[in-house]
């Protein structure tokens, strides 16, 4: 049997808004204080990342109309995956590298990438962990839920992070730089990252992330040491 919603967190707050039908929830303690979001569209309502499984959460959900998809953008977000599952009827989306994580449990796995709906797509963006992804939903002058393939640093500028447990630092480098080619300044206007939220300083999201990304500079980063 699966867990039941864990009893509320002091002051336990409600998902906030962050663009008009899109929400963030409270970071996750579950997965190492993880933002998760929520897209609300006429085609089916998507869940990036686990949120806490908590009351408030399932009850903001279902009162929005469910989850069709929950997406998992990396390893570190799984958190309590199957008793989302269970409690909400969703299907889960992972890529297929990262797919034996949730053994006994049905999943959607794709390689390279994967359209959800008419706006939004998954891709692959491996170097934080195998099956990195980020999901991009082209609404709003275009907005890349990125997991933990890209963070805001402590000035709030989307950057890749090396850490201790970074699978492949190079390859992320790569996977950054791809996107540049993948996007126009016209088609990638903000970015939600999926940890490191309290660095944008009560902004909800990171705008003209094309132009910021476009500034990094990839030699530098290649050198830089991981963070314990």
């Amino acid at each position: 049997m699966g867990s039941l919603p864990q009893p509320p967190v002091h002051n336990a707050k409600a998902p906030r808004p962050v663009l008009d039908s899109i929400f963030a929830f409270v970071p996750n303690r579950d997965t190492l204080g993880g933002t998760s979001y929520f897209i609300v569209r006429n085609e089916g309502n998507i869940l990036i990342d686990c949120p806490a499984l908590e009351q408030i959460n399932l009850d903001f959900l279902r009162s929005h109309g469910g989850v069709r998809w929950l997406v998992i953008t990396h390893r570190g977000a799984i958190g309590k995956t199957p008793e989302l599952q269970q409690a909400l009827g969703c299907e889960v989306v992972i890529q297929e590298q990262e797919a034996y994580l949730l053994p006994n449990l049905t999943v959607t796995t794709f390689t390279q990438e994967i359209i959800l709906t008419s706006t939004t797509q998954i891709i692959w963006t491996p170097g934080h962990s195998p099956g990195s992804s980020c999901l991009y939903d082209s609404t709003f002058g275009g907005i890349l839920f990125s997991g933990r393939h890209l963070l805001p640093n402590q000035q709030g500028e989307p950057v890749p992070l090396r850490t201790a447990k970074t699978f492949h630092w190079p390859r992320q480098i790569k996977n950054v730089q791809s996107l540049l080619e993948r996007f126009t300044p016209d088609t990638l206007e903000y970015i939600c990252p999926g940890a490191n939220t309290g660095f944008l300083r009560g902004k909800r999201v990171i705008d003209q992330s094309y132009k910021r990304l476009a500034a990094l500079d990839f030699s530098d980063l290649l050198q830089v040491q991981p963070i314990l």
